[in-house]
């Protein structure tokens, strides 16, 4: 029985707590699951997991076999790394967080672009609204979006800025009118983003930067159903630019108070301190920076695109 492959299947039930959940991320069958687990503790010589009807749960001698188990796999897979770079393109599989917007509208193209150049690395990207547990979720990466950080335990490169932008559906400014200043924003019906303005308050450069306070008939934590709501006419929702740039294109929302500027926000790549990072992570990372040095119009200050649609 393969030692290093009985690590990694027994990683991978203690992270999802099931072996059902473990078979189904690693594409094997639960008997395969099962008898690889078994195999190691058999040569362990102790019970690595309690098995209950719903879940597993480490044991002490498992909790110490997950501990210097991970290391050996990540100090493993970077002799394989650095061995295969030598001789070959990189290969095997990277998870990678990101905001479920972001991720489909914009960061899927560089994906794409990545495994064109890599056809044997394995892209999963799954949802991260900035709060995943980097390890525990098994994350190489996650593109975090926001105007600080603040969690210091994960390495975060920055690359690129995200500006903001105010706006509405022209269905709701002909039925309500359009604000002239951020204060009138506290008398329109503003959809809220729970996560990045859960007390409603949005925020605007300036000396001294002004925060407005907004309420309205809609909250959410996601990005696109704030987005659908503007664009039906509900109300006022705030969003970075590169999430509603094609709407402001095609006119079907405007981008309101010209003269204030929304709070940027800036996108980040993180990822562990803990983790010995392979040689195919360490080339998204490189091919993640070397896009960052060209940016879309979406990341550039006060876009034309942004402000161009301000006047209608």
């Amino acid at each position: 029985m393969d030692r290093l492959r009985c690590l990694q299947i027994f990683t991978e039930v203690a992270r999802c707590g099931s072996f059902a959940r473990a078979a189904m991320q690693l594409s094997v069958s639960r008997a395969t699951i099962t008898k690889h687990v078994a195999w190691l503790e058999a040569s362990m010589g102790a019970q690595l997991l309690k098995r209950t009807s719903k879940q597993v749960a480490l044991t002490e001698a498992g909790a110490r076999v997950l501990d210097s188990g991970r290391d050996l796999l990540e100090r493993y897979e970077a002799i394989e790394g650095e061995v295969r770079d030598a001789v070959q393109l990189p290969r095997g599989a990277i998870r990678v967080g990101t905001p479920p917007s972001f991720g489909a509208y914009h960061l899927m193209r560089v994906v794409a672009q990545f495994t064109h150049r890599y056809p044997d690395i394995e892209v999963t990207v799954v949802h991260d609204d900035g709060r995943s547990d980097l390890v525990a979720e098994a994350l190489d990466l996650s593109i975090r979006i926001a105007p600080s950080l603040e969690d210091a335990s994960y390495v975060a490169q920055s690359l690129l800025k995200a500006p903001q932008v105010v706006v509405a559906s022209p269905a709701y400014l002909k039925a309500y009118g359009r604000p002239a200043t951020p204060a009138d924003l506290a008398r329109h019906n503003c959809l809220v983003h729970i996560i990045k303005s859960g007390s409603g308050v949005w925020k605007f450069a300036g000396n001294p930067p002004q925060e407005v306070r907004v309420r309205g008939t809609v909250r959410a934590n996601m990005g696109d159903a704030i987005k659908q709501c503007a664009l039906l006419g509900i109300g006022i929702s705030l969003h970075p630019h590169y999430m509603v740039s094609e709407e402001l294109k095609a006119g079907t929302l405007e981008a309101l108070l010209p003269g204030a500027v929304p709070e940027e926000l800036d996108i980040h790549v993180v990822f562990s301190t803990r983790r010995n990072m392979p040689s195919r992570v360490r080339h998204l990372l490189e091919f993640l920076r070397e896009w960052s040095r060209h940016p879309p119009d979406w990341a550039l200050p006060a876009t034309t695109a942004a402000r161009g649609t301000a006047g209608r």
